[in-house]
């Protein structure tokens, strides 16, 4: 248990980030998931238009110490080389 007054703001703000950084990554993969399904049903336009979509997510993701550098660009080279086969 939090005994020191900085000790109890930082729960509260561990709290709050946890929040934001959840809803952050759910969003993200909303639209990676909008890539996918475009992707499984064979619609070309719609691939691309979700992925030019998914990719400045992504990249926030990024910048907003949510996801890892590499793992958006791992998603991203795969998620491109997939929308291109089409």
């Amino acid at each position: 248990m939090a005994n020191t007054p900085q000790a109890r703001k930082r729960i509260r703000r561990n709290n709050r980030r946890a929040e934001i950084n959840t809803a952050r990554m759910s969003r993200i993969r909303s639209f990676v998931k909008k890539v996918e399904t475009a992707i499984a049903g064979g619609d070309k336009s719609a691939a691309q238009a979700a992925l030019k979509d998914a990719q400045p997510e992504l990249a926030r993701g990024v910048a907003r110490g949510v996801i890892h550098k590499n793992t958006v660009a791992r998603k991203m080279s795969r998620l491109s080389k997939r929308v291109a086969a089409l």
